[in-house]
């Protein structure tokens, strides 16, 4: 079993003890989720750490729009839900790279590549996405590709 997926139901259980809702039904969620992902496909397997915070990022980013959905449909309270269970996600994801720290990443990374032009998108955005490691989300790495190739 990951490291991390054993550290998500420790602090389960400890929720669970300590009588702590939000965060108990949270990890349970996402231990659900990383069920699911291990269960994807022709079979059964154990999801290693990087798999484990992908689907931890993708349950986050989830969590993010809904909360953004319910506040424009006037729905405050499950607003609020939806962002409590994104901050306990988001104790187990890596620090988000700052927009400074993103660019030069990005630059890093196009340079060494001698990407230049909207044709050589895709593989600039495999070496953005390569140097971030999952620090910033898609969208913004994508942006500042686009920006950065002057598209």
């Amino acid at each position: 079993m990951s490291t991390l997926k054993d550290r998500l139901t420790a602090d389960m259980r400890a929720a669970l003890k300590a009588r702590d809702e939000l965060t108990t039904s949270t990890l349970r969620m996402a231990l659900a989720a990383v069920g699911n992902a291990e269960v994807a496909g022709r079979e059964k397997r154990e999801l290693s750490d990087d798999e484990v915070l992908a689907v931890l990022t993708k349950e986050a980013k989830k969590r993010r729009e809904a909360a953004v959905a319910f506040a424009d449909a006037g729905r405050a309270e499950q607003a609020g839900k939806e962002t409590a269970e994104g901050e306990v996600l988001e104790r187990y994801l890596p620090k988000q790279l700052s927009d400074d720290e993103l660019a030069e990443l990005v630059s890093g990374a196009l340079t060494a590549g001698g990407f230049t032009g909207k044709a050589q998108m895709g593989p600039a955005m495999k070496a953005a996405q390569g140097a971030v490691a999952g620090r910033a989300e898609g969208g913004r790495v994508a942006a500042e590709v686009r920006r950065q190739l002057g598209l």
